[in-house]
């Protein structure tokens, strides 16, 4: 623990001197020492720290640091104009920053955002045989050797969380996310390592968007650990391209991709592998990496938090810093994934929208067939939801703010149409988009249970009953009226259930209208209930249980993912 006020370590939750509450999380600093030209991490806020080799005075350099290997120091040269200026230097970054032997040097936003790509390209295949890692593997060895204390004292620190966190657990339940970016592949080996288990599984989300190296990479960390369970999640139903045409690209708060694309289909190969049990997963989540994460927790159940129901999150290396993951990685001499070697600081999907201009500037360098595909893309859907300058909207990054389905012909299926009828009084009317059907019956199923033999039959009425009373609670039928080609009554048979029915009706309404597969509800369902496939959704009655979460705003906002990404005012 770690207690701000007096700037101290303790044991205990409040500070025994200040009686200030004190965190979790004990912030570390990056030193520089210029007699060994590395850097020092040293978990206390101070000025200045004696190196451990030389035991000169190393002073504060910044908060955080990462490697460059010789790939991307030879690019950092080249947008500077001189080869191999830096090939006896020890480089270092922090973002877009580097630092040559301790000294910033900053490459602007704008550099990126202009850069004479097909220049570089070309500079890098013509000087790349040149390079080398004479220097870089010398002075990796010393910061290696100057920070091991540190190492094994925040490695024993995960060793025991991990431990910890397992022992309510049967050892087949414990599962390792792997998305082949660094800090997965840290939590991996630290969870194999203190569990003593080469058996683990290993869940590998292959978004269909992954960087080139990362699927070689996962590929590698297959062979080299032949006794651990490794499942590949991966959609094959559906198509991101096309998607993407449907309801509009992913942005920064619209990021249906990823329920698409990654979560839902792990939570497939969990729906396999554990049916209704519960696991702990070990996540490679940092407090550091982005605001959002910092909210966090080390261990998180919550279902408003964990985005796959079933599961309990732990997160061995949640308070580390990049340069704590790069000091295990080369310590410990793990592979890692090639595309840290080309300068991306973080590797998720190619084409995030969170992505920033130094990421994007990378892949026009290391991808440029995938780049200029998604930029023709972006600029075709920019023209086509009406934007006056699509290039300028697109290469200033305007679409990463996009939100909601505005110009979208699919947000159509989002404004539902509804009234009250005209014939009772105690009876709604919601237009849908295809005709009645036994599918759109069963997504009343979480808060209703079909009684048989009960309803008008020439009306094709069904009655559903209150899950904990048993009494009838509201009915369904199909509707012909003028003003809809397709339509559902809902008729209320308890009052006092009127607002909570409605309410979850249009919700089902609406997915029935505008359901993409999104996998987001198959996700939310701890119990394994709903399946989307095939364009079809199916609530399994026998395994629901009528929890509500998949028709409560607090776990899926509106009801259903494509009403937030495709509404606009006048939905």
């Amino acid at each position: 623990m770690w207690c701000d006020s007096c700037n101290r370590e303790t044991e205990e939750a409040v500070c025994s001197i200040c009686g200030a509450e004190t965190r979790e999380d004990n912030p570390s600093s990056v030193f520089w020492c210029p007699d060994c030209r590395i850097p020092i991490v040293h978990d206390h806020s101070v000025e200045k720290v004696d190196c451990p080799l030389c035991t000169g005075e190393a002073s504060y350099l910044c908060s955080d640091l990462r490697p460059v290997f010789p790939e991307e120091r030879l690019l950092f040269e080249l947008i500077e104009g001189e080869p191999f200026k830096y090939i006896d230097s020890a480089v270092w970054a922090s973002g877009s920053k580097y630092y040559v032997d301790g000294a910033p040097i900053s490459v602007p936003v704008s550099f990126y955002e202009n850069a004479d790509v097909t220049n570089l390209i070309s500079e890098l295949k013509n000087q790349s045989p040149k390079n080398n890692y004479t220097y870089f593997d010398k002075s990796i060895e010393k910061f290696v050797s100057a920070n091991r204390p540190h190492l094994r004292e925040i490695t024993n620190e995960a060793a025991s969380f991990i431990r910890k966190a397992a022992e309510p657990y049967p050892e087949e339940n414990l599962v390792v996310s792997f998305s082949g970016g660094k800090d997965s592949t840290v939590t991996a080996d630290l969870a194999v390592r203190a569990l003593s288990n080469p058996y683990l599984v290993h869940v590998f989300g292959d978004t269909t968007l992954e960087f080139p190296t990362t699927i070689e990479y996962a590929q590698r960390f297959r062979q080299n650990h032949p006794l651990a369970i490794f499942k590949t999640a991966r959609n094959d139903e559906q198509s991101f391209y096309e998607m993407a045409d449907i309801i509009g690209p992913p942005a920064r708060m619209m990021r249906w991709c990823c329920s698409m694309f990654k979560t839902g289909p792990i939570s497939r190969v969990f729906n396999s592998l554990y049916r209704n049990q519960s696991i702990l997963t070990y996540y490679g989540i940092r407090k550091r990496e982005s605001v959002s994460r910092s909210k966090y927790n080390r261990t998180e159940d919550d279902a408003e938090s964990v985005k796959i129901q079933r599961q309990k999150v732990a997160s061995p290396v949640f308070f580390w810093s990049d340069i704590e993951i790069w000091l295990y990685i080369l310590g410990e001499g793990i592979d890692f994934n090639e595309a840290y070697r080309l300068g991306y600081d973080r590797v998720g999907c190619w084409c995030c929208p969170n992505n920033n201009a130094r990421a994007q500037f990378l892949s026009k360098i290391y991808m440029p067939d995938q780049s200029r595909r998604w930029r023709d893309f972006l600029v075709d859907f920019a023209t086509r939801i009406g934007k006056p300058d699509p290039e300028v909207y697109v290469d200033e990054g305007w679409w990463k703010a996009r939100q909601g389905g505005n110009g979208v012909a699919a947000s159509s299926s989002v404004k539902l149409k509804s009234n009250q009828c005209a014939t009772e009084d105690s009876a709604y009317v919601f237009g849908i988009d295809r005709p009645y059907s036994e599918e759109l019956e069963g997504l009343f199923t979480p808060f209703g249970v079909f009684a048989p033999g009960v309803g008008r039959k020439l009306l094709k009425e069904k009655v559903f009953l209150d899950p904990k009373s048993k009494e009838p609670s509201f009915s369904i039928m199909p509707f012909h009226g003028a003003d809809y080609e397709h339509a559902i009554k809902v008729r209320i048979l308890d009052e006092s259930k009127t607002e909570d029915v409605l309410r979850m009706a249009r919700y089902q309404v609406v997915k029935f209208n505008a359901c993409r597969q999104c996998l987001k509800c198959e996700s939310l369902c701890r119990f394994g209930a709903i399946s989307v496939s095939l364009g079809e959704y199916a609530i399994n009655d026998q395994k629901c249980t009528h929890c509500l979460q998949c028709v409560t705003d607090k776990y899926l906002e509106g009801g259903c993912l494509m009403k937030k990404y495709l509404r606009t005012k006048e939905s």
